[in-house]
């Protein structure tokens, strides 16, 4: 069965440059070899097509301790060829970004233990909602003003909702997210589905093998990774 992962969280001023690079592999990533695709889409004007630039005068002009972008992280199934799945990415990221601003990149890095491709997507969504304002950069990222817009910045999605409003919505995307790459994987006639509740909802055993991390996972012998494999194996 084809596993489910789905996790958002926000950027605080000052890291939305640094973390476009990172999901980009640009810069200090660049020699990371696990980039398949890349792509973004309804950059302000200002930006000239260059999400980077976005991300930077968000971190130079959003207000302190504001969110430059929230970044969903999704895991694509394997049963999929490699364009399958990018081409799932790419059109999950327009479906949950909508109309904002937004980049999204592709990775598919080899797991240490068992060999197997861990094909993922990074999304990132900036919170500011176009409303056909033309503004500059410094503009953008200002407070907005609701009874003169044209003189305040790009209203923020998460604006005046509550904690449980917050967590509804979450929560209805974790299930739409499962739903799509559910549809995707019966157009492409595999019988693997994804489950977005969790194994105690479902009624499963907890998971039991310990994160290793990293370093323990380059400290392992080749004996004791074929080990972890044939466990991991025995409980699927």
């Amino acid at each position: 069965m084809a596993s489910f992962y789905w996790n958002i969280k926000s950027g605080k001023k000052g890291s939305g440059r640094k973390h476009s690079n990172y999901i980009t592999r640009t810069g200090y990533h660049a020699d990371r070899e696990d980039l398949i695709a890349q792509g973004h889409g309804n950059l302000p004007h200002w930006a000239n097509g260059a999400s980077a630039v976005f991300w930077g005068m968000g971190d130079k002009y959003e207000r302190s301790n504001g969110a430059v972008y929230r970044e969903v992280v999704v895991a694509l199934p394997n049963e999929l060829s490699t364009e399958q799945y990018v081409e799932l990415a790419r059109s999950y990221a327009r479906e949950i970004a909508g109309s904002k601003p937004h980049e999204f990149a592709v990775h598919r890095p080899i797991a240490a233990i068992g060999g197997c491709p861990q094909p993922h997507a990074h999304i990132m969504i900036s919170d500011r909602l176009p409303d056909g304002v033309e503004r500059s950069a410094e503009q953008y990222f200002r407070r907005y003003n609701s009874v003169h817009p044209e003189l305040g910045g790009c209203k923020k999605d998460s604006g005046g909702k509550t904690r449980s409003e917050l967590a509804a919505e979450v929560s209805a995307k974790r299930i739409a997210w499962a739903e799509t790459q559910n549809a995707f994987l019966e157009r492409h006639g595999h019988v693997a589905r994804v489950d977005p509740r969790s194994r105690a909802v479902r009624g499963l055993p907890p998971a039991t093998e310990r994160h290793l991390g990293p370093a323990r996972t380059r400290a392992l012998d080749a004996k004791g990774k074929a080990a972890l494999t044939a466990g991991r194996a025995a409980s699927d």
